[in-house]
């Protein structure tokens, strides 16, 4: 079967959200988790970064941090134009969807691994720059540059909010220690992140049933905008993929990253930078809609196309 196991937690979480049963993860174990991935991801990828060049990486980071800037520009005009949605909830919206999620960055590494389809471990270094660029082009296309905007506020939320401590922090330290160094850590973040991922994802499947109610609020224009938006981003990931040289695993792996959308840093910071904005219609896309989509049916279709596009343009 295609589909990764861990997916099939999610899918557990979801139907016993609907059944209303009384599972859920308990607060601080949730938190727990999402720290654990955090620092796993962000450790792989400096242990990656360590064997590398970081200069030869600065070229790739700046064209695939810049080509990211299509989502959230091209998801405004969608949204504010044809799904006819506030000025400030189409802002809001297209940051979430131009940032990243690193869970769905999580099943799509999972994915290839159990695929053994081999990916470069600096990706993760891809997650960090894409984590909070879209989140300031959503606040220009909401508000604009005005003075009386609390820019200090708003980049010390984002920049100093725990996914990019943590992704930044475990990255520097794998960088800096090298694998070698830091061999005893390897068995607990990167022998038992599979099943880290699977409780973590039974929770969230039961967060995201408990959000159902949230589809209501969308409507049926915000749920097809939660399938097909990702879809075309996640092509223009492959693209850009192919562009700068990355392997077809690294390759999907950037088209998951396109694809995702953010609903951890994102909200935090749309909720201090556009309060007006409506977080039942960013939350009831991005995680009722968007992720369940990407991690049951987004990560083998975006893995698939890639194939084809290579395939096509050899």
């Amino acid at each position: 079967m295609s589909l990764d196991p861990v997916v099939g937690f999610f899918v557990l979480g979801v139907v016993a959200g609907l059944l209303r049963s009384d599972l859920k993860l308990p607060s601080g174990l949730y938190e727990t988790l999402t720290i654990y991935l955090l620092l796993a991801i962000g450790l792989k990828g400096g242990f990656e970064l360590s064997k590398s060049s970081v200069v030869t990486l600065l070229l790739p980071i700046t064209i695939v941090v810049a080509a990211s800037a299509v989502t959230p520009m091209l998801a405004y005009q969608v949204l504010h134009r044809l799904g006819r949605l506030a000025h400030h909830d189409a802002a809001s919206i297209s940051a979430h969807y131009g940032s990243v999620s690193v869970v769905t960055f999580a099943v799509g590494a999972s994915y290839l691994t159990r695929k053994a389809v081999p990916y470069d471990g600096f990706m993760s270094v891809f997650l960090v720059f894409l984590e909070f660029p879209a989140i300031i082009i959503g606040v220009l296309l909401a508000r604009g540059l005005k003075r009386d905007m609390q820019w200090r506020h708003l980049a010390r939320e984002v920049l100093c909010g725990k996914a990019i401590v943590l992704l930044v922090g475990s990255l520097l330290v794998g960088w800096i220690w090298g694998r070698e160094a830091g061999a005893a850590l390897v068995p607990f973040f990167e022998d038992m992140f599979k099943g880290f991922l699977a409780i973590f994802l039974l929770g969230m499947g039961v967060m995201t049933a408990a959000r159902a109610e949230d589809l209501r609020k969308v409507g049926p224009f915000l749920i097809a905008f939660g399938i097909a938006m990702p879809v075309v981003s996640a092509f223009g990931g492959v693209f850009v993929g192919w562009a700068i040289g990355l392997s077809p695993g690294s390759t999907t792996l950037l088209a998951v990253l396109y694809a995702s959308a953010s609903y951890i840093a994102a909200p935090a910071a749309m909720r201090i930078a556009i309060p007006q904005a409506n977080p039942a219609l960013s939350m009831g896309a991005a995680l009722g809609v968007t992720f369940p989509f990407n991690v049951v049916v987004g990560v083998p279709l975006y893995h698939g196309l890639t194939e084809w596009f290579f395939g096509v343009m050899r």
